[in-house]
């Protein structure tokens, strides 16, 4: 009996989470052309990519969110070698986006609120150094306005901010398989109505 229950209960409990999700698909716009003209970048390490990509690919002004590595000591590392936790490689999503339509002070807001910036160890089930909360900027005016934005938000809390700011470096996109990834997945693989399909309801974003 005991051999039976375990499997169905692991078997009723997966269903009811991917059952939790809105069974329409979502109409997520697609990626712009980047315009350096009139388009800024900034890239950011809020735990897993899935989770902050399916943030900011929703909001107005953004014209790409894509996941992939920054911070590491490898060049072109795979998501192995990354997982492995020994390439210093971060979790990111580098975001495009016009500035006209949303700031970078407020690109941050969002990135404050959609991850716990003071979890020391990486960010909910994920843990690790590539889990980090960090902020790469392209620029010394994204900088100061970083630090600025940290600065801001840690006298909102009580537990200190862990949230590293660093000058952005090579930028590792990962293969297709890993992009818009929630809403492709969202139905398939159990962690996405887990850990981000209530993240994304706490935001009021789309799920």
């Amino acid at each position: 009996m005991k051999t039976f229950f375990a499997p169905f209960l692991f078997l009723v409990s997966t269903a009811l989470f991917l059952t939790s999700c809105k069974d329409e698909v979502v109409d997520i716009k697609p990626d712009l052309p980047t315009d350096e003209t009139k388009h800024e970048i900034i890239t950011l390490g809020g735990g897993c990519y899935w989770c902050v990509e399916a943030v900011f690919q929703q909001l107005e002004g953004v014209v790409s969110a894509t996941s992939g590595f920054m911070g590491g000591h490898l060049p072109n590392p795979t998501y192995k070698e990354v997982t492995s936790q020994v390439t210093g490689h971060i979790e990111v999503v580098q975001v495009v986006y016009d500035p006209k339509v949303i700031s970078t002070e407020e690109i941050l807001e969002w990135f404050w609120k959609a991850h716990n910036p003071t979890d020391t160890m990486g960010q909910g089930v994920d843990q690790g150094v590539m889990y980090m909360s960090t902020i790469f900027t392209h620029s010394e005016e994204q900088l100061k306005i970083a630090e600025a934005s940290k600065k801001a938000e840690q006298d909102k809390l009580v537990d200190a901010i862990v949230t590293t700011i660093r000058e952005a470096e090579e930028f590792y996109p990962v293969g297709d398989e890993q992009q818009d990834y929630y809403f492709r997945m969202k139905g398939q693989n159990p962690y996405c109505p887990q850990q981000i399909t209530p993240k994304l309801k706490k935001l009021g974003l789309e799920y």
